[in-house]
């Protein structure tokens, strides 16, 4: 179904896409879909579906949760998609979403991979005690005048840009202090908005470098392939080409910025003119507007986006 004319890159979301119910459609009517579930569950050794479909809330919200549900919702959905026989010619993902992305090029097994980030996400939250750490965007801010904020309010402690979502978005991670000095520098600096984020844990900076540890030692102990399609790696907004470059760049993601901004227009610039995101919300279709508003942008996450991304795409093949 993928035409000439239009390459597709297929957009993963990371976390804080979550929402009770996430998936439930799609595993009720597609058979595909329900067994992603199922798998997941298998892979866990315990009932992921049920909080997905049904909550409750605070528990979807814990990160070690939080991950593996994003990843199973956006698998489930993309399985959809290549039954229906949507195939992207890239493929990319949101911090976490990367993993999904690698599902989807066959670099990972999907059970590996909702293994390996829920495992991320508890040592993604025991890297750094409760209230130590701190998160914050800052709008309306070029990324010079934000990392150079980032230092001034470091003072000894960490700070640093996160986040580089879109030319109007940025987010700040490190320790809380930091942090809150960095938020009102933006705002005398002249940002639009500077806003602490609730997170619980300062993800993306040198805080994280326990959790980057470990998570090593697992991501070493995976077998990873060499990607069937074009995966856009974050952490460097560059193409990775081997499983051994995506296994590095997976590592280096936990206490690296995430370049969201810079691989999205690196997507454009090999091509990439209709973009879908797959899975729970519409973060990155938010972002795209604020990045490109001149190319197409789509979402599945349930039957009514399913059905409204398959006629814009047979609408632009014919």
């Amino acid at each position: 179904m993928t035409s000439s004319t239009s390459s597709i890159a297929f957009l993963f979301p990371g976390q804080g896409s979550q929402a009770v119910g996430m998936g439930k459609e799609l595993a009720d009517k597609y058979p595909v879909a329900r067994r992603t579930f199922a798998e997941a569950d298998e892979a866990l050794g315990y009932g992921l579906s049920a909080l997905c479909f049904e909550g409750p809330e605070e528990q979807l919200k814990l990160t070690e949760i939080t991950q593996p549900a994003i990843l199973t919702a956006s698998v489930a959905a993309w399985r959809v998609l290549e039954e229906k026989g949507l195939k992207p010619d890239f493929v990319a993902g949101h911090s976490l979403g990367e993993y999904s992305a690698h599902v989807a090029a066959g670099t990972l097994t999907f059970a590996d991979a909702v293994r390996t980030v829920r495992n991320r996400g508890k040592y993604m939250q025991e890297a750094v005690p409760v209230g130590v750490g701190a998160m914050a965007a800052i709008v309306g801010m070029a990324l010079d005048k934000v990392s150079e904020i980032a230092r001034d309010a470091a003072q000894g402690e960490v700070c640093q840009a996160a986040n580089i979502n879109s030319p109007e978005q940025i987010v700040i991670s490190g320790n809380a202090g930091a942090v809150e000095r960095a938020v009102k520098l933006a705002a005398e600096r002249g940002a639009k908005k500077a806003v602490s984020l609730p997170v619980s844990a300062p993800f993306h900076c040198a805080l994280m470098q326990p959790a980057q540890d470990r998570l090593a030692a697992n991501l070493d102990a995976l077998s990873f392939g060499n990607p069937t399609c074009t995966v856009v790696c974050n952490v460097d907004a560059a193409v990775v080409e081997s499983g051994e470059a995506a296994r590095a760049a997976l590592i280096r993601q936990v206490t690296g910025t995430v370049r969201w901004e810079p691989s999205v227009r690196l997507l454009i610039d090999k091509g990439a003119s209709l973009f879908i995101e797959v899975g729970p919300g519409k973060v990155l279709w938010g972002l795209m507007r604020q990045i490109d508003r001149s190319k197409t942008c789509l979402t599945v996450g349930d039957e009514a986006s399913l059905q409204k991304t398959l006629a814009a795409v047979a609408a632009t093949a014919a």
